[in-house]
């Protein structure tokens, strides 16, 4: 029998997703959904399909599900989250201006910031700490990579190897504009030293102490921004001596701003904006 949904556009520094409140609607086959309504031309456009549901634990106050536009599942989505929080908060599914997000990463603390207008206009996310060493990620001896080596396809770039709960391989070159991305990226992504694949950032330290980032990520391709993956290039630079505990990295779809604290978590904060509401038949 048709059903009708009811969905959000949202972006966050260009990062776009269909939204969705599984409480109001359910969605059995999310992976089905999110690559039909990713199809820019034959669908709603977008990175992919972003599940608003119930807490399954007593320390959530939300839990986010986020589908890529290729169907697979991802743990964890920086720009998501933070239109998760404007979601609930200007939808009135809560007056907290401070979330626990349930993720597949763990809980994210969420802290919304509001506009003139009273509605949510940016969210600082405790993104927790970075993972340096994960041999699920990273088929090397530690299961680390600071500053070696990856090569697939004919492609090779030097890089660290950064967890945010999804895996990133970061890569400082001296211009990444000029770079093709989808081809050096697609051929990363798929090295046999990344067992799960993996997000590829290409960075360039610019001379007021910003970092350019263009990213591939896994399952989606190129996207316009990557919240964990520009948490991955903050904390990659600071580790090769790029950066301070602070910096700005700048995307194709806009900036973020990353701190990275003594207490060791990465606190990233950036805009969240609603596009369109709609809804879409489902047969």
């Amino acid at each position: 029998m048709p059903q009708t949904i009811q969905f959000t556009k949202m972006h966050g520094a260009g990062n776009d997703y269909v939204y969705v409140d599984a409480s109001r609607f359910p969605i059995a086959n999310p992976e089905e959904l999110a690559i039909l309504w990713s199809d820019r031309h034959k669908g709603i456009g977008g990175d992919g399909l972003i599940l608003i549901c119930p807490p399954e634990t007593s320390e959530g106050d939300f839990r986010m599900r986020m589908f890529n536009n290729d169907g697979s599942e991802g743990r964890m989505c920086g720009n998501g989250v933070r239109c998760v929080a404007k979601y609930v908060y200007d939808n009135h599914l809560t007056d907290k201006t401070v979330i626990n997000l349930e993720t597949l990463s763990g809980i994210k603390v969420l802290n919304l910031h509001l506009g003139h207008d009273g509605l949510v206009d940016t969210v600082t996310v405790d993104m927790g700490e970075a993972c340096l060493a994960d041999p699920t990620q990273m088929a090397t001896s530690d299961g680390s990579m600071r500053e070696g080596f990856v090569e697939n396809l004919g492609i090779r770039h030097q890089g660290t190897f950064v967890s945010m709960g999804n895996p990133h391989f970061v890569c400082f070159v001296p211009d990444v504009e000029s770079m093709d991305i989808e081809h050096e990226g697609r051929a990363l992504e798929v090295a046999p030293i990344f067992p799960e694949r993996c997000n590829i950032e290409f960075a360039t330290v610019r001379p007021d102490g910003s970092i350019r980032m263009r990213v591939w990520e896994r399952g989606s391709g190129i996207t316009m921004a990557c919240g964990t993956g520009a948490c991955a290039t903050a904390v990659a630079a600071r580790l090769t001596g790029r950066a301070a505990d602070r910096v700005t990295i700048v995307m194709d779809g806009g900036s973020l701003t990353i701190e990275l604290p003594e207490s060791g978590h990465v606190m990233m904060t950036g805009p969240a904006t609603t596009v369109f509401t709609g809804e879409i038949v489902v047969q």
